[in-house]
């Protein structure tokens, strides 16, 4: 899982604007947009997406348990 500092990296390669602000769910989400994907981070219990970048941390932190 890429680490904040190099996800804000990604939002400056990606020419966004603003994304210092954001915090790192929403900071994700805004790469996922940017890269013409759906904003789902955290938002699919049951993703099925198994090639996401974020997957791992995105599907944990769903988990109930």
């Amino acid at each position: 899982m890429p680490t904040v500092a190099e996800i804000r990296k990604m939002a400056q390669d990606l020419n966004m604007k603003n994304y210092h602000f954001l915090r790192k769910p929403d900071l994700i989400r805004a790469v996922q947009e940017a890269e013409g994907n759906s904003p789902c981070f955290e938002r699919i219990a049951d993703c099925r997406q198994i090639d996401c970048l974020w997957r791992s941390e995105c599907q944990q932190e769903l988990d109930p348990q």
